[in-house]
């Protein structure tokens, strides 16, 4: 099974997913926007797939590829810590900024 980790290490996959937000898309689609071979956006998109971050339907001749947010949530969820500790360092930094800097003289 393919992580989420793993499956978004690649840019191409990246790209992909960026196009499926947008709007569900069939593999031809995706294979015009991404300039990729129809083999090499097949094995892009198997990945995708098994890593639960995108869903097909088929629609007579077309496999048709969509967005499945479930992951990135959890992956959004994981980062969040992260996140709430890069904001008060920057909250912090600015409020040092302020106390530490000089007006600029204004010209005129």
């Amino acid at each position: 099974m393919t992580s989420t980790w793993t499956a978004l290490a690649d840019p191409h996959r990246r790209a992909m997913l960026e196009l499926l937000r947008e709007a569900p898309r069939p593999v031809s689609e995706l294979v015009a926007h991404t300039g990729l071979s129809q083999p090499g956006t097949s094995k892009h998109l198997r990945v995708l797939r098994e890593a639960g971050l995108v869903v097909s339907r088929t629609e007579a001749q077309r496999r048709i590829y969509a967005l499945d947010v479930r992951p990135l949530v959890e992956l959004d969820a994981w980062i969040e810590p992260y996140r709430r500790r890069w904001e008060r360092s920057l909250d912090a930094l600015e409020r040092h900024l302020d106390r530490t800097s000089t007006p600029t003289p204004v010209e005129g």
